[in-house]
């Protein structure tokens, strides 16, 4: 017998109320078209039923794009031209880049070479806790440029070997005593690593893309960022970030277990059971390093051959394909990259239309025109903005809905009130990874390290709150005079 599950009733029934009331009730303002007003009625309703997850994100999104060709807001009076309008997400290519190079990052977990880096660091820096824990920072940042899931890279790959290590010191969840002795600190440093690595590379979380396209879309096409100027310009804040971050946890939560001589052993076993690198760990291994050649864009520089950054990962998935590390079984059946592929192509879709359209132009003057009547100079006015934009995050169990529904009015509201455009471009892209560290819910990664029960609440939080603020101070000063320095702005 088949079980229904269908909607949720209560995220349903208010995700259409809003949609609703915009459409119908709520007077068109003054200088917005009407059509641009019901696209935006949509688009609220999509984002409230994403955060309240009314259905998967996914199904969400077939719903919005049937919405927009249905009721044909893009083109009034054409059905044909509203529907390729509706599907116009799928032909961006960043979509593909970030679905493509989800289905290779399976083979970190397939072939043991992600655990291998892992566990190899630790054995040479493993004999204090301090070291322990950036051994795993450091594993995550190698594997950060291609794992675009934050969620597997932190959650699946990285927290298993965080929780092999405190067992290993008998340090267990859901004893006080137990967790504190080592599990407690290694969590949060397991977590909170994940926010800064997603920030330092286009490729290294689903939404990063996005905010390319959306920087592209209020800024112009030349201020359209490529892999390499992304991670260029997030190498020193990050690099920073990530030293500061394990001091930061250890003196808010400090281990009692300082000295941990016994971990390297315990590493060293532990690819032992690993065995020698194998053929599939040595093709994986060379496909990434591939691919990271070609996403700093060094065929072109000695050979003049550029290839764009979906074009790569194509590239990269072909060989794992043709040497057989990865199985066309194995694409298919990773479900949440072609989810992504199904929630980027319509979010993207709704929020270009919504800037083509004038609705986002017409919110960020709102929202200029507040807070430009308060007389504060652009850098304090851009310093609120940002603050606004991160915190609102404590609202959001999706870092997609947020991106989504205030970096596009945001920008532009900080341009409007005389921020260098790429200066605030920059710092609200790099923000809206590192407010992933505000809360257990804040993106996919936190359920899964919160849920292991190392941590309390209470100290999930304070630590979230704590490192959101250095992390903020690092990349928005350190971060705005390298970029300075790059010429940037």
């Amino acid at each position: 017998m088949i079980t229904l599950k269908p909607v949720k009733p209560i995220p349903g029934a208010i995700a259409l109320g809003l949609t609703l009331l915009i459409w119908f009730v709520i007077p068109t303002p003054e200088g917005v078209q009407e059509n641009a007003w019901q696209l935006l009625a949509l688009f609220i309703g999509t984002i409230a039923a994403i955060i309240g997850k009314a259905l998967p994100i996914g199904a969400i999104s077939v719903i919005a794009i049937s919405a927009v060709a249905l009721t044909q807001v893009t083109h009034p009076g054409d059905a044909t031209a509203a529907l390729n309008d509706a599907l116009s997400g799928f032909s961006n290519n960043l979509i593909w880049l970030i679905g493509i190079s989800m289905i290779i990052s399976v083979s970190l977990n397939k072939t043991g070479l992600g655990a291998r880096i892992g566990y190899w660091l630790i054995s040479l820096f493993g004999k204090r806790s301090l070291g322990i824990a950036y051994s795993l920072t450091f594993s995550e940042l190698i594997l950060a440029p291609v794992t675009p899931s934050n969620t597997a890279r932190g959650g699946g790959i990285i927290h298993p070997i965080m929780k092999s290590i405190a067992d290993s010191f008998d340090s267990q969840p859901d004893d006080p005593a137990s967790s504190k002795k080592i599990g407690r600190f290694l969590a949060l440093v397991n977590y909170n690593t994940n926010p800064i690595t997603s920030a330092m590379f286009i490729t290294a979380t689903a939404p990063n893309p996005l905010i390319v396209n959306l920087i592209a879309e209020g800024l112009g096409a030349e201020f359209r960022l490529t892999w390499s100027a992304w991670a260029i310009a997030a190498i020193i804040p990050g690099l920073l970030s990530l030293l500061i971050m394990p001091l930061v946890i250890y003196f808010l939560v400090p281990p009692t277990i300082k000295k941990t001589p016994n971990a390297p052993l315990f590493a060293k076993q532990k690819m032992a059971e690993l065995g020698k690198m194998s053929l599939p760990e040595i093709i994986t291994a060379g496909v990434f390093i591939l691919l990271l050649l070609m996403w700093a864009e060094v065929p072109d520089l000695l050979f003049g051959l550029q290839i764009n950054a979906a074009t790569a990962a194509f590239i990269g998935l072909s060989i794992l394909l043709i040497t057989g590390v990865l199985t066309w079984d194995d694409a298919l059946s990773h479900k949440s990259a072609w989810d992504t592929v199904m929630w980027f192509s319509a979010l993207i879709m709704m929020a270009t239309f919504l800037g083509k359209l004038g609705l986002v132009k017409w919110l960020a003057l709102t929202v200029s025109h507040g807070i430009d009547e308060l007389s504060l100079g652009w850098i304090l006015s851009m310093l609120i903005l940002v603050l606004i934009y991160v915190y609102t995050h404590y609202f959001f169990a999706s870092t997609t809905a947020h991106i989504t529904a205030m970096f596009g009015a945001f920008l532009a509201a900080g341009v409007a009130l005389g921020a260098p455009p790429m200066l605030l471009a920059l710092t609200l892209a790099f923000s809206s990874s590192l407010m992933m560290s505000l809360t257990h819910y804040a993106t996919g990664t936190a359920p899964i390290i919160f849920g292991s029960n190392y941590a309390t609440l209470g100290e999930w939080w304070r630590v979230g709150f704590v490192m959101s603020v250095v992390n903020l101070a690092i990349w928005f000063y350190v971060g705005g005079l390298w970029w300075k320095v790059l010429g940037y702005w």
